[in-house]
């Protein structure tokens, strides 16, 4: 199983989980909301300390790790549940 992988069926109630593509979207908000929190802060660091480029290395690589696969799958569940929630399918031809 896969880090992102949903599992076949819910464990609690038996949904079956098959219904469920949220595709790249979880990504992509990750992605936006970890951008926004890595370059703010080495931003703000840059202005208020002007440390060398190696200090810039060593703080916002760990960051970026920590702001980018941690949410990560928190957010692919919210994408799976509303999916579930709003009844959201593959677009069908009428």
């Amino acid at each position: 199983m896969n880090f992102l992988d949903p599992r076949p069926r819910c464990e609690v109630c038996g949904l079956d989980f098959g219904f469920a593509d949220s595709g790249d979207g979880p990504a992509v908000f990750v992605i936006m909301l970890a951008g926004l929190i890595v370059v703010a802060c080495a931003l703000a660091v840059e202005v208020r300390y002007e440390p060398p480029l190696w200090v810039h290395a060593l703080l916002w690589g760990p960051l970026i790790l920590a702001t980018t696969l941690l949410p990560l799958r928190p957010i692919k569940g919210l994408m799976v549940a509303m999916q579930f929630r709003h009844k959201a399918g593959q677009g069908a031809s009428q």
